[in-house]
């Protein structure tokens, strides 16, 4: 399929063919999700933890004798019952990642970007690149693009003039090719890809 490539001050600058089974293909919410929370499991740090009956410093002795008193029989002041005691089946440090086979993740982020296509939020640009790093003057040409929530993906590097003129803008990102990813493409509202990047991802998913 054949889209428009625009410029940053948007204007037309010629047009590029899009690969259907990279960008054509139909969308999987199924899919996106699972990718998505393989993800976030990865991203989980899983450094919750509690203290089980053999953190708790105190005594090993029986609070009082096991017969006679009228009380419930006890063995351990450090008991979850008593205050200070230990927590029962509570969380520990552990890694929250799961497997993921690579087809399945290959199909996730061309179908985010198929997503994306489907619903006239995927621009094609010439080069994400500026020539003076001014975030003000970006922002402008942004407002004019209608660019409020976007994610950029450029080719194999990013311009260093260009990341410094976006590092401090609200919801915009901006990431190389290797670092595309599904969740990053869903949670922005527009995504824009360099002609570079468009080459170098359909390489990379056919």
């Amino acid at each position: 399929m054949k889209t428009t490539v625009r410029n940053l001050d948007n204007q037309e600058v010629g047009d590029i063919d899009l690969a259907d089974d990279v960008f054509g293909l139909p969308v999987r919410g199924d899919i996106l999700a699972r990718v998505v929370n393989w993800q976030l499991a990865k991203r989980r740090a899983g450094t919750h933890k509690t203290k089980g009956i053999s953190d708790i410093s105190g005594t090993t002795a029986k609070p009082y004798k096991q017969k006679g008193t009228g009380r419930a029989r006890q063995g351990s002041r450090r008991s979850p019952q008593f205050r200070g005691g230990a927590v029962i089946f509570g969380p520990v440090v552990r890694s929250h990642e799961f497997g993921l086979q690579k087809k399945v993740r290959r199909l996730g982020l061309k179908t985010a970007l198929s997503a994306k296509q489907a619903e006239g939020k995927l621009i094609v640009i010439d080069a994400a690149k500026v020539d003076q790093p001014k975030t003000k003057a970006l922002r402008k040409q942004f407002d004019a693009l209608g660019w409020n929530s976007v994610l950029i993906i450029d080719g194999a590097a990013v311009d260093a003039g260009f990341a410094k003129a976006t590092r401090n803008l609200p919801l915009v990102d901006l990431l190389p090719e290797r670092g595309a990813n599904v969740y990053d493409i869903m949670r922005r509202d527009t995504l824009v890809l360099t002609r570079e990047a468009v080459t170098q991802l359909e390489a990379r998913l056919k």
